[in-house]
Parts: C-alpha cells; structure tokens; sequence
C-alpha cells in the first residue's frame, strides 16, 4: 500500500467502467466488488459514494495494476475470483485458481441438506467428497460434523495443493484427510462404512461446455465440467459404486445440472441399492441436488421430516 487516488478520479473510472460493462456484456455490479478485492477500497464507501470529496484513497496495488487487471476481466474475461485469488462461500474465504472450479453459492445448500438428512440418526461417522476441488464441500462438512471423519477426493494434484492450504486457513486441516486418486480409487479401506458420500461431479454434456458464459468455458478447469455425452457419465458411475462403500442407510447426496433430476433418479431407481430417493431444488427453484439412502437401514426414519426441517431454516 502506498499509493492514492483522488475521488473524483475514482468516480470518473466507475462511470468509465459502467460503460465498459455494457459494452463487454459483464455485470456493473462487479465494479464495486473488483475496487473491494482488489484494490482494498471500503464497501460502504462505495455504495454511499462517500468517496468523492477525499483527496487521497489509499490503495492495495498501484493504479495502473488496478486498471490492467480490470481490462483482463473486460478482454479475457477472467473471473474476478481468479484475479483476486480467493472466494466467500459460506463463512470460509476460499483461495482459488483456475485449477479449480470456483465454488457457487447453490452449493451451499448441499452441506444443509447432509446435516437435514441425517439429523435424527447421528452426527459422526465417515464422510466423503469426491471431486473436492478447493475442499469447499469437505470444509462445510468438518465444520458441520464436528465429530465426524471426513475424507477429500481429487485426480488433480493441483486442486489437492489448494484444498490442503484452504482446510490450514480455515484450521480444519486436522479434521479432512485428502486423497489424490480417482473417485473411489483411495478410498478401498472405506468399503461398508462411510454415513455419507457427497459430490459435485461433472455434469455438463460435453458439447454444450463449449456454449457456456466464456468465464466458465475459457476458464474453469474443464475436467471438473465434462460429464460426458449425456452428461451422466460421473453420476452413474457414481450411483452404480457408492454402494459398496456406503454403510446400511448411508446416505448419497449429487448435485446436478437443472434438468437431470428425473434422469438420476431413475439411475438410482434401476440400481435397486437405494430408496428414499428425492431431487431437490436450488434457492431459485431449479432441481439441484437428489439425495438417496442405502437400502436396510437399521434406523427407521421419516423420509419426509429431514425435508420438511430443511425448508424451516
């Protein structure tokens, strides 16, 4: 920190910058967010436009940086999340990169519904995340389950580095136990023992990836996007092994892309290990998640009441 800029120069950038946002199709509600992470500014500030009679705002990076990183955003199209390095998601600051798929707020509802799903049975056991990518999912887990053994799952060395410096920062690091391998393939001393199984898997067919926002397509790391030709391809494999590692009444919790529910549901369905099986929708009422529970348990439940206490929060 070190340099400054006047507040009417920094007025005369934001309205610069609004045009530029319709210009390059980009949201102007990231101006403000790029001047909070980026150059340090204060977020009410900002929104109360107190800013334009000071002389002199402090910055975190000089001006000129500021500027070149934003015509990245504009030109390039990289996600703020990138070039800042870091994300919010829940109450943890995540860093980031391009190695990762950056995490989305939808998918918080997903530790929700693990803690919904199994609150009338226990709070511990052995939990899974398979494709943890930043080690978001694995980190609401520990944090949730405070009692439980958690377990991360990734074939990208490069996403295991972020999730392990991720889980030090947020000091889960002693709660998660990270594997580098490929879905189930580290996991083989789990088998008949794990109370959940968890994952945001490739879900998108692969020719529409190329169609996608190009900060999704250009950006995020492909093999955390493909699902294949269907899109199904990480889901059913997903259906047709986790129960040989899920104990009675386990539960399996995917998210999904808008529009898969009734499809993974019959996978589940035609599996015939599962029962209790329901899709489950996003804050913006778009099927999301399906939830399912390995057949024989040997609690007795109400498949409706964990569903019911959710929508109560």
């Amino acid at each position: 920190m070190g340099e400054t800029i006047s507040g009417w120069q920094l007025q005369g950038w934001i309205e610069q910058a609004h045009a530029e946002c319709a210009a390059f199709g980009v949201s102007p509600n990231e101006i403000h967010w790029f001047l909070q992470e980026l150059g340090g500014l204060d977020r009410l500030t900002l929104r109360l436009q107190a800013f334009k009679q000071q002389p002199a705002i402090p910055l975190l990076v000089p001006w000129s940086e500021l500027t070149q990183l934003w015509q990245r955003r504009l030109t390039e199209r990289i996600p703020l999340q990138y070039l800042a390095g870091r994300t919010y998601w829940r109450h943890f600051t995540l860093k980031v990169s391009p190695q990762v798929l950056i995490p989305r707020p939808e998918t918080e509802l997903i530790i929700d519904l693990a803690v919904s799903a199994i609150e009338n049975i226990d709070n511990s056991g052995i939990w899974v995340d398979l494709g943890t990518g930043s080690g978001a999912i694995a980190l609401g887990l520990a944090d949730s389950f405070p009692t439980a053994e958690i377990h991360g799952v990734d074939t990208s060395l490069e996403a295991l580095a972020i999730a392990e410096s991720n889980a030090e920062t947020t000091g889960l690091s002693s709660r998660i136990q990270f594997h580098h391998g490929s879905w189930w393939e580290p996991l083989q001393f789990l088998k008949g023992q794990l109370t959940g199984m968890v994952s945001n898997p490739p879900y998108i067919p692969s020719d529409i990836i190329p169609t996608l926002q190009p900060e999704v397509a250009q950006h995020e790391p492909t093999l955390a996007l493909d699902g294949g030709d269907d899109g199904f391809d990480c889901i059913r494999y997903l259906v047709e092994t986790a129960p040989h590692y899920l104990r009675p009444g386990g539960v399996w919790i995917v998210e999904m892309m808008a529009g898969q529910g009734e499809g993974v549901a019959r996978l589940l369905e035609a599996q015939g290990s599962y029962s209790g099986i329901k899709i489950i929708p996003d804050l913006a009422g778009f099927d999301r998640f399906v939830i399912a529970y390995k057949k024989n348990r040997s609690l007795r439940y109400d498949s409706n009441l964990w569903f019911k206490s959710l929508l109560m929060l």
